[in-house]
This record gives structure tokens, sequence and C-alpha cells, in this order.
């Protein structure tokens, strides 16, 4: 007796709503700037060297990288002058905008659009850019934090927590981040994971009616109802794309050590993976980020631990599957 082996990729290409090829565009972003630590600029490259791409093609798929990897330190301009309270305004806005264009590039040939960072600011790029191809996309934001201060009520004046109000349009459209067009609506996005929340991000989230499930939530219901749930809230009937932002602060510390922010009483390792998973079944995932893996914290042992998380949840976002 015969039997047909499909791989992961070709069952994602079949089941997806909108992904209908096994190449997978992937940009990395090793960036720095939205924040004060050093070494999470390293990140993607300790993924890659931890065999991220191989992993990938070893599912079925082909890779497509973004080139010019080195220019995101390159651009870093001499003099960053603090504007209001916001920190390294130019080089993060810079930064973005660089991520934009390539994440776009990735969704207009139809491909899974996945980028390694770098700290969260970068998705003010990322969601720009997917945004352009699919307009009425939802985003599921996985993550200990809300990064969703404005300039005005940040109190670090780090900009990777702020990503969210420069794409909700909550702040005001002057440069150094003009370029940036409201491009998500607070009733398509979603958080779970939440455990460290700013008080004006709180006011924040009242005020424009913004879900989120919190780790009270997922002792609550159980990490299986709150993604239900997060799904029905933003994509009820599985018909949207959805672009899922996941910082890896969202796990708990002992799972995932070597990060900037972490806070501990977490998502567990089986918790994070099935979101990705839940996600991936939904056939409606479009782009993903795996962010704020800092390879300067912690000792060779977190480092690996924390690498091999985020592979891991890449690979499940695009269809790993145990059986």
């Amino acid at each position: 007796m015969e039997y047909t082996i499909i791989s992961d990729a070709q069952r994602m290409a079949e089941r997806s709503k909108f992904i209908k090829t096994t190449v997978v565009g992937v940009t990395c972003v090793p960036f720095s700037g939205g924040q004060p630590k050093g070494g999470v600029d390293d990140g993607p490259i300790e993924m890659v060297r931890f065999g991220i791409l191989d992993q990938i093609q070893d599912m079925g798929y082909s890779v497509e990288l973004s080139e010019g990897m080195d220019k995101y330190r390159s651009m870093k301009p001499a003099s960053d002058l603090p504007i209001g309270k916001m920190k390294n305004p130019r080089y993060v806005s810079m930064a973005a905008r660089r991520v934009s264009d390539q994440v776009k590039a990735h969704c207009e040939q139809g491909r899974m659009a996945v980028t390694l960072g770098g700290d969260h600011s970068i998705a003010m790029g990322t969601l720009t850019g997917s945004s352009m191809v699919y307009k009425d996309m939802c985003v599921i934001w996985v993550d200990a934090h809300a990064d969703i201060n404005t300039p005005e009520t940040t109190d670090s004046g780090n900009l990777h927590g702020c990503p969210l109000s420069f794409l909700l349009g909550l702040c005001k459209s002057e440069a150094p981040f003009d370029w940036i067009e409201p491009c998500l609506r607070a009733d398509r996005l979603v958080y779970i994971g939440l455990r460290d929340v700013d008080p004006g991000e709180k006011a924040i989230l009242r005020k424009h009616g913004i879900k989120a499930f919190s780790m009270h939530d997922v002792d609550k219901h159980g990490i299986g109802k709150v993604v239900e749930m997060a799904l029905d809230h933003v994509n009820k009937d599985r018909s949207l794309p959805i672009h899922m932002s996941f910082d890896v602060d969202a796990l708990d510390p002992s799972v995932a050590p070597a990060t900037g922010t972490p806070v501990r009483g977490g998502l567990t390792f089986r918790e994070g993976h099935y979101i990705c998973e839940a996600v991936a079944e939904t056939g409606c995932l479009v782009a993903l980020d795996l962010v704020e893996v800092n390879p300067a914290l912690g000792d060779p042992e977190s480092l690996r631990q924390t690498v091999a998380v985020g592979c891991s949840l890449v690979r499940c976002s695009l269809g790993e599957s145990l059986l």
C-alpha cells in the first residue's frame, strides 16, 4: 500500500483562505532603538544561527529573505534628540518605514510574511506594511504589555511601548511619524496575555473599548476558550486576514528568560504554542511578528532556551503539526 506524504506547507496552502503559495517571506530586523537594553538587535541573527530558515524549509516551504538586514544598524542617525518624551524617534521611524516596505512586498507577492525582531516598535512597520495589502485585517497581539501608550502617556519614552497608538491613530500625525496612516480599527484588535499595563494604557483600552484577555482570563477560562473568544471578537466568521504580533515576554520568564521586560506569571510553553496552532488552523493568518528575543540577557542556556522557543512558535504559526 502506498501512502502520500503531505508536507505542513502543503496542508497550510490548502487550508489558507489568503495564502496559496508555499513561499514564506522572512524579514530579519536587527533593531533595538525602541528601548534601552542592548542585545535585542541580535535576536533575529541568533534565530537564524539556530536554524529557523532551515526549519521552515524542512516543513516544505521555500524562503524568500528580505535583503539588507545590515542596513538597520547603519541607518542610525548620528544625532537623535528626544521629541517630547520620545527617545530615538527618528531612528525608530526610519527603521519602521523600511520594515513596512519589506513586509508589504512579501504580502503583495502572496507570501506569508514573517518578521523576526528586534524590539516591538518595529510593529509600526510590520502592521502598516501588511495593512496596505490586507485592508480589512485584524490583529492578535500576544504580549505581557499593551504597547498602546501615546507619546504623552508614556513614562519611559521608549517607543516599543507605543506602536499601537500610532497604528490606531491615537497620536497626532507629526514628523518623523507623519508617514504612518492609521491602519487599525479598535474593534479589530485583541490582546492575549496581558499582565503589566500602565495606568494611561488602561484608560486608553477602556475609552476605545479594546478587547483584552489578561492572564486572569487565561487562568479563569483556559487558553482554548480565550483564543476562541479572541477570534470571535475580531474575526467571528473567520473570514478576515489575521496579523499576529507575538512578543516572547508574553511567555513566563521560566519559559523565555532572555527578553528585556520579563514579567512573572505569563503563558506556559504549551499555552503560547496553542495560540499559534489555533491561529494557524483558522487559515486566516497572513503575517507574523516574533519579537523581543534578547541574546545579551541571561546565560547561554537562557539564550538557547528562548531562541528555541521563538523558533518553535514560528513553526507552529506556519502549521507544524504533531500528527
